[in-house]
Formats: structure tokens, C-alpha cells, sequence
């Protein structure tokens, strides 16, 4: 069995009651006219008091309301990461204002890509994310996927890299640590299934050719795409890479099944072995 490393201002409160205006004594009533006392100033009554809107609430109301109502009337494209996040989320945990939670959550993470693959774990240890928000994220996240995958179904994958491009960099771009996939295609280049292949650490993975031929052969392929990712974000191969690939297309072209391409993915980049002709 072949074993290859890959390296790669305090609210004011309504009070009732009355303000009263001092009435003149005598000594005032000597140095002119004597003056009736003013009419009292009555405020409002307890009843109106318990029914008013609280200056401290209708703010944070307006302010929830106002990425939604920029949507509405500008589209989503109009709108910052924090607001979309905030829409998304809803409302914070008691205690928690939504958009200090959701900016909390692109500051720890640093980016879009990185939160969306964090794992459940990681968004319940962060305050003001309860269990249902972490699952709403993670749910989101996985729809992405799915939606990208779609878009792959039916057609020959040759004809549309960019489509594959960005499905693989949803789905292993942000992994902490690398990871081999294969896309077995049958003789259309349609995917017949994506799997993933091997598991590794942030710089180091073992993957096994004669596993990816069996696996290839069980699935009866014609041919495959293979990527990888850099957990660093820099996505020139490494020697390893190379030699890799090199011996997967031998090995692969003994079984009369084609190696499409070898694609190394990073958060934003990638590089394709087929592109750079296969050096």
C-alpha cells in the first residue's frame, strides 16, 4: 500500500403627579398686586404612565427593525456582513443586543468563511449563542453546501470549474486542518458522488492511491477530480503535492479511470494541477 504526505444618558421614566407653583405671602402681596396662584400642571396619570412606550425600548426596536427594512427597499447586496448576521440571528440571548452578538461573532472568527465552518461546539462556547442559534447557523451553512452541489448535478463538471471551484472551497476552504476529497464522475463528467477520502493535521496527511482506485472502481467511475486543502490560505503545491499527483494519475491509468484534475484549495485561492499542465 503506497502512503504519500501531502504538505502543504440614562432613560428618563414617566412619573405622575403635580408641580406646583409657590403661592405669594404677605410680604410679597405689600411690593405690588396680589397675583391667583397658577393652575397646577397635572401629568400623566398612573393609567397612561403604565401604557406608554418606554424611551429606552423604542430605539433598540427601530434598530432591528432598520437592516430589514434596507433589505425590503435595497436587497440583500446593500446590506454589511453584521446586518445580514443580525437579521439571521433575529434577537440576542436575554441580555445580549443582536448586533453585539453578531459582531462578536465575525471578530472571532475573523471571516465569513471561517464562522460558517465552525463547528456547534465552538458557537455555544461564545455568549449570546444558545444551542438553537448554533444549530440555525450550522443549518445554514449545510443549505450553502447543498445548494452548490446542486448546481453541479446533470452536467458535465469539465465544462463548469468555476461551479466546482466554489463548491470545494465551501466545503474544505476554512477546515482548520487538511483534507483529501475525491469527485468520482462517470464517463458524461457527471459526479456520481463527492466523498471525502482522508483526514490530516494542519500541515500533514497520508492518502493512499491504491484506496481511491478501489473506491473508483467500486463506484465504476471513468474519472475523478482530486483536491486538497491548505489550511494556511497559500495554495502553491508543494513537492509532495506534486509527487502525489504524479503517481495517482499512473495508478489511476491502469484501471483505464482519468484523472480530471487535482485541485488545491485555499479560503480564496486555488490551483489546478490541469490548468498549470500538470506541474
Amino acid at each position: 500500500m503506497t502512503e504519500l504526505a501531502c504538505t502543504p444618558d440614562t432613560a428618563p421614566s414617566a412619573i405622575g403627579g403635580t408641580l406646583a407653583l409657590p403661592l405669594p405671602t404677605a410680604g410679597c402681596a405689600e411690593r405690588g398686586p396680589a397675583r391667583s396662584a397658577a393652575p397646577a400642571i397635572a401629568g400623566p396619570s398612573p393609567e397612561a404612565a403604565r401604557g406608554a412606550i418606554q424611551p429606552a425600548t423604542r430605539p433598540a426596536t427601530r434598530r432591528r427593525d432598520m437592516p430589514r427594512e434596507r433589505l425590503r427597499k435595497a436587497g440583500p447586496a446593500a446590506l454589511s456582513d453584521v446586518e445580514l448576521l443580525a437579521i439571521l440571528l433575529g434577537s440576542g440571548l436575554p441580555g445580549h443586543d443582536v448586533f453585539v452578538v453578531a459582531r462578536s461573532l465575525l471578530a472571532h472568527f475573523g471571516s465569513l468563511r471561517a464562522m460558517l465552518d465552525a463547528q456547534r461546539e465552538e458557537f455555544e462556547a461564545l455568549r449570546g449563542i444558545g444551542p438553537a442559534k448554533a444549530s440555525m447557523l450550522q443549518a445554514v451553512t449545510e443549505l450553502a453546501r447543498r445548494s452548490l452541489a446542486e448546481a453541479l448535478d446533470d452536467k458535465p463538471l469539465v465544462d463548469s470549474p468555476g461551479a466546482v471551484e466554489d463548491y470545494l472551497r465551501l466545503l474544505i476552504g476554512g477546515r482548520p486542518h487538511e483534507v483529501f476529497v475525491c469527485l468520482f464522475l462517470d464517463a458524461r463528467h457527471r459526479l456520481i458522488r463527492s466523498e471525502e477520502s482522508s483526514r490530516g493535521s494542519l500541515t500533514r496527511m497520508a492518502v493512499y492511491p491504491r484506496e481511491i482506485v478501489r473506491r473508483a472502481l467500486m463506484l465504476n467511475a471513468a474519472s475523478l477530480i482530486v483536491a486538497h486543502n491548505h489550511p494556511s490560505g497559500a495554495v502553491q503545491p508543494s513537492a509532495s503535492d506534486r509527487r502525489l499527483t504524479r503517481v495517482l494519475r499512473e495508478t489511476l491509468a491502469l484501471v483505464e479511470v482519468q484523472l480530471v484534475d487535482h485541485l488545491v484549495i485555499g479560503a480564496r485561492d486555488t490551483f489546478s494541477f490541469a490548468r498549470h499542465g500538470w506541474n
